[in-house]
């Protein structure tokens, strides 16, 4: 689903400013984003998407308490967590916010496509513009990386939570898995880029245009992306900033080293090269895995997994 009209990647001067403004940096790069997010991470808001929010929801924080009565989403992006938890059943009253007026405004056209009312409001979410005791549940999803003082935010989240209000920040890179990730994405990019130079793969090439665009934004990705996590650390981290009954779940092993280096392919490659039954194959390959890593999570260390998501209540 493409959100709105498409915006130009940042320009190399741009990046180079960026790297002295992280704010403007986050703005930049997720306005850019905006356009075209939903069809970059295979977004959404069907059965597919509405399964794997629940499902990284309850795995973390169980399924008492739904539906939640009013809800925030940090970080929101173009509104997929929220959505599609409210689709799922979890929410009822929905608010998003967002660094990035794009992500913001994205996130509103599709609610209001699937038929949903939600309140959007531009925030830094260090410094959330609601009164204390406002929300029954904070959501985050792939957010808290890109948020330069973590704890402070965690310390707003259970500022505007009610008392016994529960936070749930999922899809958070751990450190080890990070390293693994990038580095195959890294060389995934650079053996599809090289490898459709030569003559008889050349219509499997992305123009040049489209190529130096991606290098442009991965550069800024670069820039944006702040953190990587240790569960425990991360865990500690919000009982320092007041939560109760502090709880991490990691996810994904051997489906993030088959799903990354899938996910540069496509961006590596023409778009109308790889149709439907590319897509089932790489959704159903992830769900495999993940089915697999499951399993292995009896005996492989949290550690080692992909995405951390944590929970924790206000007091």
């Amino acid at each position: 689903m493409t959100t709105s009209a498409s915006k130009p990647a940042a320009t190399a001067e741009e990046v180079e400013a960026a790297w002295n403004d992280n704010k403007l940096a986050q703005v930049l790069y997720h306005d850019w984003e905006a356009s075209t997010y939903d069809e970059k991470w295979s977004i959404s808001y069907d059965e597919r998407c509405v399964d794997y929010a629940r499902d990284r929801f309850t795995d973390v924080a169980g399924s008492d308490g739904w539906p939640y009565g009013k809800s925030l989403e940090i970080g929101a992006g173009t509104g997929f967590f929220t959505l599609n938890l409210k689709l799922a059943g979890v929410l009822a009253e929905a608010h998003v916010t967002d660094l990035s007026p794009g992500m913001v405004e994205a996130a509103k056209r599709n609610a209001d496509t699937l038929g949903f009312a939600i309140e959007g409001k531009v925030a830094d979410a260090e410094k959330l513009p609601y009164d204390d005791g406002t929300f029954d549940l904070v959501i985050g999803h792939a957010v808290i990386h890109h948020i330069p003082d973590v704890e402070l935010a965690f310390r707003e989240m259970l500022r505007v939570l009610k008392p016994g209000g529960r936070f749930v920040i999922c899809g958070e890179p751990t450190r080890y898995g990070d390293f693994v990730a990038r580095r195959l994405s890294r060389f995934t990019w650079w053996a599809t880029t090289n490898v459709t130079k030569l003559p008889a793969l050349s219509h499997w090439r992305r123009p040049q245009s489209e190529l130096d665009e991606s290098s442009r934004a991965a550069a800024l990705e670069a820039v944006v992306d702040l953190h990587t996590f240790d569960p425990d650390t991360l865990a500690r981290m919000a009982s320092r900033a007041g939560a109760v009954d502090v709880r991490t779940v990691t996810e994904e092993l051997l489906a993030a080293w088959v799903g990354w280096p899938i996910r540069t392919f496509e961006a590596a490659v023409p778009e109308e090269k790889l149709g439907f039954g590319w897509r089932m194959f790489a959704y159903k390959s992830w769900l495999q895995l993940s089915k697999v890593d499951k399993v292995l999570s009896q005996v492989v260390p949290d550690e080692l997994y992909y995405n951390v998501s944590i929970t924790g209540v206000a007091q």
